[in-house]
């Protein structure tokens, strides 16, 4: 019999796969591969470790489950699936349907190629709850505001998980590529499917009750640490919304915050959809506003050096761990953004250099938010003092503490602000690089005359 391609990219796991289930549906051989495509794979940066090790945790269960092997290639995805199935006499490829602006073009020009060989493309599912460019307004058009969006996301529902397949069965000999080396760093956390299961296991049981006040808290473990699990499909956001969905009848506080959290994440898929060009440029730009090029500031804030402790804190937990907490990515965009006046690409390439969750449509779109070039209707004066966001969300100064040892002798709250402690200095934290009250300044300057530019 023709085996079945299933061509694995954003969907490293087994279970609630509609690509895989349909392809074990079949009672053919099936051969689950993944490209290592060196367009994506040479600039994935920190990326490259993780998702190296969610493929060695996918290929460990596919041995183990169904005695079946992950194969591995390396090169252009237009050569070497047309190649493999060739090679293999396959005559479908099943994949998960792909919605950001490069793999549709990828998607589309190898399903070209297949076609004119004889080859079937399947498309099936996404790696969203619901499709990117599904949820329109009444006019047949996209939605440009969040709430309206969730809203109509929400209505709309999302169908439950499917079951992994009961059977798979494989073909014995297809040479494959050795998978890339892992590269994990101190206190990860697992990786895998059972890992990301794990993991929502115990934050519904946990964390998800206080998720309202304590998902802003860096000091604290309140968030449920998915979004690298969500990135590389180890977990699909359905198996999410279908628990969220019990918790909230039962009434648990903090499943409400937790799925608009979710649809936060559909939401900039979909505007990233409808938007290509939105993945690098404003959405909705400002006319006439006036942006430093990147240089010694710029440097010291990727650097964590700005002198501003809560800043500092998240751009080095960055540097350390490929992660920050998501308060603490507001602040430090809004600082590059509003204090440094950098235009936003330049921070969104470095977070997507940097992050080991990287997803496009969330980070370019989150920039653009604190920005004020994105979907928000009238951001312009929402510029974040950053002690102030310190104080409040890691009020005991415990967060800054563990990032930034320099200030590990200043008790409490003090470490927010070690030019009011007489030896806030003893560690050799750098000064601030810029005044905040003054940078808040010129920023509305320059946003004000963008406004009268229009």
């Amino acid at each position: 019999m023709n085996p079945v391609l299933v061509w694995l990219r954003r969907d490293l796991r087994l279970a609630d796969h509609p690509a895989l289930l349909t392809a074990a549906s079949t009672g053919r051989p099936v051969v689950p591969v993944f490209v290592i495509d060196p367009g994506l794979w040479d600039a994935a940066g920190a990326r490259q470790g993780r998702l190296a090790a969610s493929l060695r945790s996918l290929s460990d269960d596919l041995q183990a489950r169904y005695a079946v092997r992950l194969v591995i290639r390396r090169g252009s995805p237009l050569a070497v699936i047309r190649s493999l199935a060739r090679e293999l006499g396959a005559d479908s490829v099943q994949v998960t349907a792909e919605t950001t602006p490069y793999g549709r073009r990828r998607d589309a020009a190898v399903s070209s190629r297949l076609a004119d060989a004889g080859v079937a493309w399947v498309a099936t599912g996404t790696a969203y709850a619901v499709g990117p460019g599904t949820v329109l307004t009444g006019s047949g058009t996209p939605y440009q505001v969040f709430t309206p969006f969730s809203r109509a996301w929400r209505a709309h529902g999302a169908p439950g998980p499917a079951p992994a397949p009961s059977r798979l069965v494989g073909l014995a000999e297809v040479p494959s590529d050795d998978l890339p080396a892992p590269t994990l760093v101190a206190n990860d956390v697992a990786v895998g499917e059972a890992a990301a299961h794990a993991r929502w296991r115990a934050f519904r049981e946990g964390a998800l009750t206080a998720y309202g006040t304590d998902r802003d808290r860096p000091d604290l473990d309140g968030t449920s640490r998915l979004s690298e699990a969500l990135k590389y499909g180890e977990i699909h956001p359905r198996t999410l919304l279908a628990d969220l969905g019990r918790d909230e009848a039962r009434g648990t506080p903090g499943a409400g915050r937790f799925v608009t959290e979710l649809a936060w994440r559909e939401f900039y898929a979909d505007v990233l959809w409808h938007h290509p060009d939105s993945a690098w440029h404003d959405l909705r730009p400002l006319p006439g506003m006036e942006y430093d090029e990147p240089g010694v500031t710029f440097d010291a804030w990727r650097e964590g050096r700005t002198g501003y402790p809560f800043v500092d804190a998240g751009m080095r937990q960055l540097a350390a761990s490929g992660w920050m907490h998501n308060r603490v990515r507001m602040v430090t965009a809004s600082f590059l953004v509003k204090h440094l006046h950098v235009w936003w690409p330049h921070g969104a390439r470095h977070f997507m250099a940097q992050l080991r969750d990287g997803d496009l449509a969330s980070n370019s779109h989150g920039w653009q938010w604190v920005a004020g070039t994105g979907t928000d209707a009238a951001p312009y004066f929402r510029i974040f003092n950053p002690v102030a966001q310190g104080l409040r969300f890691d009020p005991r100064g415990d967060y800054v503490r563990r990032w930034v040892p320099e200030l590990a002798h200043l008790p409490g709250a003090t470490a927010h602000e070690p030019w009011s402690h007489a030896d806030g200095y003893a560690g050799g934290y750098p000064a601030r690089i810029v005044e905040h009250a003054a940078a808040r300044s010129e920023a509305l300057r320059r946003y004000a005359v963008s406004r009268t530019s229009r």
